[in-house]
């Protein structure tokens, strides 16, 4: 039986996919992340990680134009 804590130790990969290139707002366009998620992740724990590439998804999906 798994224990969380051996889940949570799980690696997890750069969602990184060499097409960096940053917006106005400091996110890459290539994966998502903010700059200061870039820098975090080497540090950063399975479970941060994890929420770190949540976040970068969210911010890849397309959004509906204004009108």
């Amino acid at each position: 039986m798994k224990n969380s804590s051996s889940t949570n130790s799980e690696a997890v990969d750069s969602p990184c996919r060499r097409q960096c290139c940053l917006d106005d707002h400091d996110v890459c366009l290539g994966c998502g992340r903010s700059l200061s998620e870039i820098l975090e992740w080497g540090k950063a724990d399975s479970e941060r990680r994890r929420a770190i590439c949540q976040a970068a998804q969210q911010r890849l999906r397309p959004t509906p134009f204004c009108r």
